[in-house]
């Protein structure tokens, strides 16, 4: 997944992955184990959702040669995709395994916060 050129979505990828810990440690402190676990659920959530975005960005790379009108049609699939992952990944952790509602919910907004890092860093440079 970490494979390629440096770009952006890559960039965010890279910071979820590392805020994950850190949501596990944060609600680990001050909920206890089960809300680490939920948090870190979140955090995993926003992060397998930008591993798909960041694949189909680097399959949209190796072809230059697709017209815009197939890379719209990717786009589209990818935003379906992120949001079959996103909803399929939230049931399995709030119907399976029963995690709390609200440290997942954290976990998953503070792991989103990722995007935001990632464009303000961009901006300073």
């Amino acid at each position: 997944m970490f494979i390629g050129p440096h770009t952006c979505t890559r960039r965010v990828a890279l910071a979820q992955a590392g805020l994950a810990p850190f949501a596990a440690l944060i609600g680990g402190v001050f909920g206890g184990v089960e809300a680490g676990f939920a948090m870190l659920y979140g955090a995993l959530v926003a992060l397998a959702v930008s591993a798909v975005l960041v694949w189909r960005e680097l399959q949209s790379m190796q072809h230059p040669e697709w017209d815009p009108q197939r890379l719209l049609k990717l786009f589209i699939r990818a935003g379906i995709e992120r949001m079959m992952v996103a909803v399929g990944l939230l049931i399995v952790g709030l119907g399976v395994l029963k995690l709390a509602p609200l440290p997942l919910m954290l976990g998953l907004l503070l792991a989103q916060l990722g995007w935001l890092a990632a464009a303000t860093s961009r901006r300073s440079k």
